[in-house]
């Protein structure tokens, strides 16, 4: 545990966190309530969403249906990092997202088993399970794509939406020269590198299972398979100026306003993000989300389904079923998976936006993320690589030598798998 402590790797499916709105605020059981009141609370990465009274709307609705409730609401400066000392300290709250750098085997040191019903007819549902036991509900399905400006696509003289790699940066370079920046990769935020390391390698191998196989190998990082192949895209971009210049700086929330009114063109990123670009200005309309074609091949396109954060209860909480009450009316009735422009958890409903209705007319081949096996976290932990964080990512990106950067892990790797064997 002292080691995941160290460790700033997660985010699948992430969300800014900059800024805490409120000073950590634990469930204690020593605390005196109201008379006949329970307190919950849940902590939550959605910084956004507590600033704006997004989720104080949805504890009024569940108030409605539980008078006794006072849903209060925990956003740590930094979800990733600051939940795992959460988790070391067991101030947890009642409600909270489970961490995805700790093993299944693990989730039944800090949190509550799940009731079987709340998982009838959910995806992923055995996704953070250990022995038959269910810790977490997802709240939201995910798959990443293009999300870009229509209007800057008009205005580049773009006419067809790029199905092969060239395509794709033959669309940059009309982008470039008619004065947009085709691009932003939020370098500078870190975790959306992600999505051009764990989020793309699986797609570009067509393999679901792509980052658990590599418990097998001493030498995962390869010029020429999907991980040499996915950073060569991001160089490629960066070398042509693609992408923002500012490449050090912070500037995820200027970069939604910058894709809402056109400045920039696109993102590569999760259709979570299209409700959060709307928000920053742009009509729906006027927003569009396409697979990213990561090769020339244009005839079969792998892309990933991917969970979002999983929710759970608190091993510790005083409040254990009206966290649980809590958890299934937030992702099935709230209208949390909806209003974040999410997949439904839910196998039998599907999606009314618009820009996921476009995404499906690509045809699709769709990979079901599996969970992370337990070797595949411990070998990361041992190595000391911060799966899902991003910043290794950036590391392969500023490398001058690949090759050797991608020694450099291999080593790592190879001298983790013979202290554990997969």
């Amino acid at each position: 545990m002292t080691i995941l402590i160290l460790c700033t790797g997660l985010a699948a499916g992430c969300k800014p966190e900059e800024g805490a709105v409120s000073e950590p605020s634990p469930s204690n059981p020593d605390q005196p309530q109201a008379e006949g009141k329970q307190t919950l609370v849940v902590l939550t990465n959605r910084v956004d969403l507590v600033e704006n009274g997004v989720f104080q709307k949805y504890a009024d609705q569940f108030q409605k249906s539980h008078p006794e409730a006072v849903v209060e609401f925990d956003a740590p400066a930094n979800y990733t990092s600051d939940v795992l000392v959460r988790l070391s300290t067991r101030t947890m709250g009642d409600v909270l997202l489970l961490p995805n750098n700790i093993t299944n085997e693990e989730l039944a040191n800090y949190f509550e088993p799940l009731d079987a019903e709340m998982f009838e007819g959910m995806r992923f549902a055995d996704y953070k399970a250990y022995n038959g036991v269910r810790y977490g509900l997802t709240t939201g399905i995910s798959t990443e794509g293009i999300v870009y400006n229509k209007k800057a696509f008009e205005k580049a003289g773009i006419t067809d939406i790029p199905t092969t790699l060239d395509e794709f940066y033959m669309a940059c370079q009309q982008l470039k020269q008619a004065g947009i920046l085709p691009i932003y990769l939020n370098y500078g935020a870190q975790w959306p590198m992600l999505e051009w390391g764990e989020n793309l390698v699986g797609s570009m191998a067509g393999d679901a299972g792509y980052l658990n196989n590599m418990v097998y190998t001493d030498a995962p990082w390869q010029l020429d398979n999907p991980w040499g192949k996915a950073i060569g895209i991001v160089k490629t971009l960066i070398g042509h100026g693609y992408t923002e210049k500012d490449l050090i700086s912070n500037n995820w929330e200027m970069s939604k306003s910058q894709i809402a009114g056109g400045q920039v063109a696109m993102y590569f990123l999760g259709n979570w993000v299209i409700k959060q670009v709307i928000d920053a200005g742009a009509d729906s309309s006027e927003i569009g989300f396409f697979p990213f074609p990561y090769d020339n091949k244009a005839d079969k396109r792998y892309v990933a389904l991917s969970p979002d954060w999983f929710v759970g209860v608190s091993k510790f909480s005083e409040n254990k079923e009206l966290a649980k009450e809590w958890i299934e009316f937030f992702v099935k009735e709230s209208g949390y998976v909806n209003d974040s422009g999410f997949l439904p958890v839910e196998q039998t409903k599907t999606s009314e936006l618009p820009q996921l209705k476009q995404f499906q007319t690509f045809n699709p081949i769709y990979l079901e993320r599996q969970s992370p096996s337990d070797n595949f976290l411990k070998l990361g932990d041992k190595a000391q690589i911060a799966f899902w964080s991003g910043d290794y990512i950036q590391e392969f990106i500023a490398a001058a030598d690949l090759k050797q950067a991608f020694r450099s892990y291999n080593e790592k790797w190879a001298e983790a798998r013979k202290l554990i064997a997969p």
